[in-house]
């Protein structure tokens, strides 16, 4: 079983040809309020993060991976595991589609079920946690689809448009 790859995308590690691709998404200011991010990143910055992406999740406590069409092989999206915790196996997950085109096409769904699908059975890990903006249906939307339950608020959380608005934090538990 090839635990990557799904009917329309598959999912990889990093290359250093993702260079440019990575920077437009680092950069592109209409999803910082999803990534807690407010500066951009140089090229130099990425060029040596990508230069250790080799690292693996046990080293790195965590793992990013492009998402990449099957017939064109262009990545549309990165899908990330992080804050990698092997004592108590568990990892958040975060994802983010390059562009307009390709969200609500199922790729965000088909990445979301790859990566569940490796956490669980690859890594035995016994939960994944997403966080989210109390204002992101199209992510509360996603992660409850595959069973992510809302298990918190954290309150007046994260600083938008110079507005306080709530995070949330959803769970899904292996019981395998």
């Amino acid at each position: 079983m090839i635990t990557l790859k799904g009917t329309s995308i598959y999912l990889r590690a990093l290359e250093p040809e993702d260079l440019e691709f990575i920077y437009a998404i680092e950069n592109n200011e209409s999803v910082w309020e999803v990534s807690n991010t407010q500066t951009p990143y140089s090229r130099f910055l990425i060029r040596q993060y990508l230069e250790n992406a080799h690292q693996d999740i046990y080293e790195a406590k965590q793992l990013r991976l492009a998402i990449c069409l099957n017939d064109t092989f262009e990545a549309v999206g990165l899908i990330d595991l992080f804050d990698f915790d092997p004592k108590n196996n568990r990892a958040g997950v975060g994802i983010v589609i390059s562009n307009e085109t390709n969200r609500n096409s199922g790729i965000g769904s088909e990445a979301l079920q790859l990566v569940i699908n490796y956490s669980f059975n690859q890594l035995q890990l016994h939960q994944l946690y997403a966080n989210i903006g109390s204002k992101n249906e199209i992510s509360i939307s996603l992660f409850t689809k595959f069973g992510f339950q809302k298990i918190g608020v954290k309150k007046d959380w994260n600083k938008i448009n110079n507005q306080y608005e709530d995070e949330m934090l959803y769970q899904l538990i292996n019981h395998n």
